[in-house]
């Protein structure tokens, strides 16, 4: 079992960069709902909460234990959010740049200063202009800033597709919370789409 570090964040604070951002994001393949992406700052290894590592192999019990707590000691955190009609006009790779761009100036906001330097998870996303930014494979696995921004996305988004199971229960976002499953795709055929359907991704576009 791979637990994240924070030898990376400890290596930029002795270079000088005092406030590094984790950023992930939670929900770029989809067929439905937003693409939600967060960002948490910690300045002291001592912020590190043991059970926190990428949240895809965590429990839905350890997600949501790991959140209050991530919410609780980390120095700063934001969350952004862009829903599924702005998917369709900015394309995933702008809307999971723009919900990065949110989260990050929440944090700065919070803050009440500029961050030093941004880790994000995945090689493939865009980058965020002005800011040094290491884009690193894998790096909700490694690196624990990044490890609990993907704890607070995917907590955030599962409970947003959870409220939309009530409005549109039909579908199973429950179960699904909006991934292209037998089950969804079944729902999509018997009653069509809904509004928080992405337009612009197959299958929904046929």
């Amino acid at each position: 079992m791979v637990y994240p570090d924070t030898k990376l964040e400890e290596k930029l604070w002795k270079d000088g960069y005092k406030i590094v951002i984790g950023l992930d994001e939670a929900g770029r393949g989809p067929l439905a709902g937003p693409v939600v992406a967060s960002g948490v700052v910690i300045s002291d290894i001592k912020q590190v909460i043991p059970i926190v590592r990428d949240s895809k192999k965590m429990t839905e019990k350890q997600r949501n234990e790991a959140y209050d707590q991530i919410c609780k000691i980390s120095t700063a955190y934001g969350v952004g959010i862009v829903g599924s009609r702005d998917i369709d006009k900015l394309g995933i790779q702008k809307a999971v740049l723009e919900a990065m761009s949110v989260a990050l100036e929440i944090v700065e906001r919070k803050l009440n200063t500029k961050v030093d330097y941004i880790i994000a998870d995945g090689k493939n996303i865009l980058d965020i202009p002005k800011y040094k930014m290491k884009k690193i494979t894998k790096g909700d696995l490694l690196h624990y800033s990044i490890s609990a921004a993907s704890v607070l996305a995917k907590v955030t988004r599962d409970r947003i597709m959870y409220d939309y199971h009530t409005k549109y229960p039909v579908y199973g976002f429950d179960s699904h919370v909006g991934y292209g499953t037998k089950k969804h795709l079944e729902a999509i055929s018997k009653y069509g789409i809904c509004d928080i359907h992405r337009r612009s991704f197959r299958p929904i576009k046929r």
